[in-house]
């Protein structure tokens, strides 16, 4: 048996034992060390009229990592005892089922260390598809998880990044990354107007919009240069949106949805996001701010809307 998490109705969770899987073909069991709490959850868990309850045992989370317990028959390239970052979506349990081509492994370097390997792959994939240049102006709108690693990869990338945010710890946050400018997100003409003097009043040659909502929509798009792109990385699932395609037709510009639903695109961004933790180019542990036992999973998903003061991530313990 294993403790899992379940969604019994709008806001109400609670932790059930529920029967430990068993791999099938081509399948492994992980026991989960932890798994990150996602903003994406947070629809769910406020109960719309399409969600069903109870959810499954460990539904939603999917941002898990762990250690193989048990392989499946046909799997010859992972063994018991592998560490392993995992894309599954029932990982509020102590343990999950993932096909054998869904994991990554981690390398000693990373041992000790959380490595929610969804998020961080979501990152670098969007990081790819704003094909971001040395020299160019980057804005990057809204300075959470998500905002914060693309801070640091496009700086990396000799981009002169642009940080927005609402709270002064996020543009803190921002400059630790390395923004070489950093905006409160209040006002928005302001914004405009301050994004072109850093400019010279050419705007920038990328936006990328982390938020999710339609004021940040609607600011990206003001802010992208003739010819530049607007990279949409916000999870917009509330409801519908409205562009300014006016704006967006004069200017020229591309605007790419970033969110992978490819598997295989989707492990590539893991295995690089991997490579650059245990590397050291990249450092995300002062993201990891809240920890919460699966009991808490409630407070987490609270925690994650809310943003209590210092709150960047939230991250579920299961060992």
């Amino acid at each position: 048996m294993m403790k899992a998490a379940v969604l019994r109705g709008p806001g109400e969770l609670a932790v059930t034992r529920a029967a430990l899987p068993e791999p099938g073909a081509g399948e492994v069991r992980v026991r989960l060390e932890g798994c990150g709490v996602c903003a994406s959850n947070l629809t769910p868990w406020e109960g719309p009229e399409w969600m069903e309850f109870p959810t499954s045992p460990g539904e939603l989370g999917h941002e898990g990592w762990g250690v193989i317990d048990a392989v499946g028959p046909g799997v010859t390239d992972l063994a018991e005892g592998d560490r392993v970052a995992a894309l599954t979506y029932r990982s509020y349990a102590e343990a999950d089922i993932a096909q054998a081509g869904m994991v990554v492994k981690l390398p000693p370097e990373l041992d000790g260390q959380p490595f929610p390997g969804e998020p961080l792959g979501c990152a670098f994939n969007i990081f790819r598809r704003s094909a971001i240049k040395p020299g160019q102006h980057v804005a990057i709108i809204g300075i959470g998880f998500l905002g914060a690693v693309l801070t640091r990869l496009a700086s990396a990338a000799g981009a002169r990044v642009i940080a927005i945010s609402r709270r002064a710890e996020s543009l803190d946050l921002a400059r630790h990354y390395c923004a070489a400018e950093t905006i409160p997100m209040d006002d928005h003409w302001q914004i405009i107007e301050q994004v072109k003097a850093i400019t010279g009043d050419a705007l920038c040659e990328r936006v990328i919009e982390c938020v999710g909502k339609q004021w940040p929509l609607d600011l990206a798009g003001e802010l992208v240069g003739f010819g530049g792109r607007l990279v949409v990385a916000g999870y917009h699932q509330d409801g519908p949106r409205q562009v300014n395609m006016q704006n967006w037709n004069w200017k020229g510009i591309d605007v790419i949805n970033a969110h992978e639903r490819d598997p295989a695109v989707q492990l590539r961004g893991v295995r690089e996001a991997v490579d650059a933790v245990a590397s050291g180019r990249l450092d995300p542990g002062p993201l990891y701010t809240h920890h919460y036992a699966l009991a808490q999973l409630g407070e987490a998903l609270d925690a994650t809307r809310d943003k209590p003061p210092g709150f960047v991530k939230a991250l579920i313990d299961l060992t």
